[in-house]
């Protein structure tokens, strides 16, 4: 069977897309129309409650209490009515007691390994998986056979067979699964969405998008931190990337047809360190002060960062002492990584719609860019602010509603996607309604499809269908 053919009787291409064509999840049915988009004046649109608005909250428990588990289960801390967070396992001991104390989690319900959660009854409504990428396929399968919802960290799984699997699990069980495809729920691109089904730009027949990582954060995720393996963890394109692929397929909703890929590791290889730099930073390398990858500078001058280190507090000494311990302090070009600096795909969907991506590590910010080409307009923009150009009148319509400046959205990363995602997912769990997601795991297949084919086009250097 081929993977069409697959996603045929999944019901990916019929189910799937009519949930992305229908619209854009509760918060988008929620927000109001696009006005009418008139010469030189501002798109407004409704910033959404972050609210879930539950009688109930619906109880979850957290696998996997670093940097995402953190963010989502803040939710509980703001919204207190509408989720409970009453188990937690992770095998670090500092997380597990630090959310166990935020969120007044009983002993009983705290653990190292997501098998000892796992191998008690079922102690609440769902479970939020925000292991390391390697390690979403196992609770996410023990999850589903034990009566969990579950709210899903990207990438599903590490290979198309686990991901494959995971979505005949969830249609078994009848469960909902969410995956953490954030970028559909931030008002920016849930504006951008709207837009685009107004008509106003007619239709689309090419996007390029951008993803800049951000030359330290690329240092410190994808060379030095969690995912510098592609083997061990997920190649880039969906360890990083799969935001964008998925966002593509949801901007254009047509399925993808062929994709072809090319990328490499340029800079982070041990051939490229100057001649004398240690292992470590910290080992008196005489090149640090001109570096740009320093972890001195990084971690110590500039503190970015520090939440993988896990600190009581950003005290210098106990910074140094990670640097010299950990592999946030060895030198970037001696870390045997393999994960891609730099990476570009061409895209063509059905009915000839193009699309190209480009991902590159070595820019000074980070966000998305995206323009998009349309019959009768264009559209540009940056995660922050978008323009509409109109061909026949030759006027601008600008999207510019501060995000950041809403009290509710502080503390929710991705735009405001975090945190409605959440309340989207605990909306969904209390009605059992997964039609009140935008991204399921039905929907979300494809997308890695996609990522999966690029990888396999990159290194085989051929077009490949899908």
């Amino acid at each position: 069977m081929d993977r069409l053919e697959f996603l045929k009787r999944l019901g990916v291409l019929t189910v799937g897309a009519s949930l992305m064509g229908s619209g854009v999840s509760a918060m988008a049915a929620e927000a109001e129309e696009i006005p009418e988009i008139a010469a030189d004046k501002k798109i407004k649109t409704k910033m959404p409650d972050m609210d879930a608005g539950l009688a109930k909250p619906v109880t979850v428990m957290i696998i996997g209490a670093g940097g995402r588990g953190r963010t989502y289960a803040r939710y509980a801390e703001k919204f207190p009515q509408s989720m409970k967070v009453v188990g937690v396992a992770d095998l670090n001991p500092h997380r597990r007691k630090e959310m166990a104390k935020k969120h007044n989690i009983p002993a009983e319900n705290q653990f190292g390994h997501f098998n000892e959660a796992l191998s008690k009854p079922k102690l609440a409504d769902a479970v939020v998986i925000a292991t390391p990428d390697n390690l979403h396929y196992e609770p996410c399968m023990k999850a589903l056979a034990l009566g969990y919802d579950v709210l899903l960290e990207k990438p599903v799984a590490p290979t198309e067979k686990e991901c494959r699997a995971i979505l005949k699990q969830a249609h078994k069980y009848n469960r909902i699964v969410a995956v953490c495809h954030v970028l559909r729920y931030a008002p920016y691109f849930v504006a951008l969405k709207q837009v685009l089904e107004s008509g106003a730009i007619g239709d689309i027949v090419n996007i390029q998008h951008f993803e800049p990582i951000r030359y330290a954060h690329m240092a410190h995720s994808y060379v030095r931190g969690n995912w510098p393996l592609s083997t061990k963890t997920t190649p880039i394109i969906l360890a990083k990337s799969c935001h964008d692929l998925d966002i593509l397929r949801w901007l254009i909703d047509k399925p993808c047809e062929t994709i072809a890929a090319e990328g490499s590791l340029h800079l982070f290889r041990p051939e490229n360190a100057p001649k004398g730099a240690p292992e470590r930073c910290t080992d008196g390398c005489p090149h640090e002060a001109e570096c740009p990858y320093s972890a001195i500078d990084i971690y110590e001058r500039r503190k970015q960062h520090l939440g993988a280190f896990d600190l009581p507090r950003k005290d210098p000494a106990l910074i140094r002492e990670k640097l010299k311990t950990t592999n946030y302090g060895r030198c970037v070009f001696r870390c045997n990584n393999d994960q891609c600096d730099h990476y570009v795909a061409i895209l063509k969907f059905k009915d000839g719609v193009t699309a190209s991506f480009t991902m590159d590590a070595f820019t000074p910010w980070g966000g998305r860019r995206t323009r998009i080409m349309g019959t009768k307009g264009f559209i540009e923009g940056d995660m922050k602010t978008f323009t509409f150009y109109d061909f026949r009148s030759g006027h601008k319509s600008v999207w510019d509603q501060k995000v950041s400046e809403v009290a509710e959205y502080k503390g929710s990363g991705h735009g405001g996607g975090d945190h409605l995602l959440v309340r989207d997912f605990v909306r969904a769990v209390s009605a059992q309604d997964e039609k009140l997601l935008s991204s399921t795991i039905d929907v979300s297949i494809e997308s890695h499809v996609m990522g999966f084919m690029a990888e396999k086009s990159r290194k085989s250097m051929k077009k490949v269908k899908i």
